[in-house]
Order: structure tokens, then sequence, then C-alpha cells
């Protein structure tokens, strides 16, 4: 399993970012996929979860709203639209599949600051 995240960067309060996450060595299209975050000093939380056809998202309370995940399964990509950013949202974000044991990837950092 691989995992390749991008798109993270430096973006103002009330900006927005879209991430993703290219996916290879599993069968994409079979699993469900997730959305992490780790910021400083912080544990890593789940962000955002699609299901393996995209019919069913869920979100954690602090983003719901703002951030929306969606997936290409002909692409072996899961993305993150990130809205609104604030400052809390800063962190280092990290994909993986749901149910299917895999190491972390490298994730991609997300800077909120004026």
């Amino acid at each position: 399993v691989r995992l390749v995240e991008s798109g993270g960067g430096l973006v103002q309060p009330g900006g927005s970012l879209r991430l993703s996450c290219a996916a290879s060595g599993f069968t994409f299209s079979r699993y469900a996929m997730n959305w992490y975050r780790q910021a400083p000093g912080k544990e890593r939380e789940l962000v955002a979860v699609m299901s393996s056809t995209g019919s069913n998202t869920n979100y954690a309370d602090s983003v719901k709203g703002r951030f929306a995940i969606s997936r290409d399964n002909a692409k072996n990509t899961v993305y993150l639209q990130m809205n609104s950013v604030k400052p809390e949202d800063t962190a280092v974000y990290y994909c993986k599949p749901g149910g299917l044991r895999s190491s972390w990837g490298q994730g991609t950092q997300v800077t909120v600051s004026s």
C-alpha cells in the first residue's frame, strides 16, 4: 500500500485548499477512505470518511459544513476540499484506507495563518 498526499501549503484564514491523496497497492474502489490530521502536540484525529462507492460520508464536528471529501475511483485518488479554513485547521493531513492495514504516508502540511 502506498499513499501520497499533496496539495498542502500556507493559506489565510477564510481561504480554501484542496488536498489530494494518490493511492496504490490495493483495490482502491473496495475500501472506504479516510482523512486524518495531526496538529503539533496533539493526537491524530479522524476528519472525514467516504465509503467505497462515495455514497456515504462522515465528518468530524470541527470541520462539518466547511470540508468536503470526494474520490475518483478511476484515478485511485481521494480529495479533501477545505473551505473557510481556520488557524485551528493547521496540521499535517493524512489519508488512509478504512479496514485495511497500511502504513501512514508522509502527509501534507496545512498552515492557516495571516
